[in-house]
């Protein structure tokens, strides 16, 4: 019987296996705990956002009307328009629940901050239309409703 060379944690070999282990270890890690992380980071700085405006409405309207300038539209439609979108895709966002769609209303709300209101914030944007694009692409996970749903109706069939 021949034996099996050891290799000691101090071999170049050793620690290049090690090394390559380690680097794989995050790709154990679930991806319907990457969209719910996504789903919930994003649902909660709609949410806030929307809060604030909901908290002191007539300073909502002068921001608006003075400051946010859209074109196209009044303030007295942007405002409510923005905050009803804010609402219901971070609600529905957080729910998993007709997820793409909220990801898409959501989208629509970065791309209106980013073209008219704050470009200077581009980093910011991109990092919630980032997370946004990954619950467009793939789904809300197992972790949300239209996934039950979907196990729901699929077995109907």
């Amino acid at each position: 019987m021949t034996a099996i060379p050891q290799y000691t944690p101090s071999t170049p070999a050793a620690l290049v296996g090690f090394y390559r282990r380690l680097i794989k270890l995050p790709e154990r890690i679930p991806f319907s705990l990457v969209q719910l992380a996504a789903r919930i980071a994003v649902a909660h700085v709609f949410w806030q956002s929307a809060q604030t405006k909901l908290a002191s409405w007539p300073v909502t309207l002068q921001l608006f009307a003075n400051e946010y300038n859209l074109p196209f539209i009044d303030a007295t439609i942007a405002a409510p328009l923005a905050t009803t979108a804010e609402i219901t895709g971070s609600v529905l966002l957080f729910l998993g629940l007709f997820s793409r769609v909220a990801a898409l209303i959501l989208l629509g709300v970065v791309s209106v901050i980013q073209i008219f209101v704050f470009p200077e914030n581009w980093a910011e944007h991109l990092l919630w239309a980032s997370l946004l694009l990954i619950v467009l692409a793939r789904g809300a996970g197992v972790f949300s409703l239209d996934y039950f749903a979907d196990r729901i109706l699929g077995r109907s069939k």
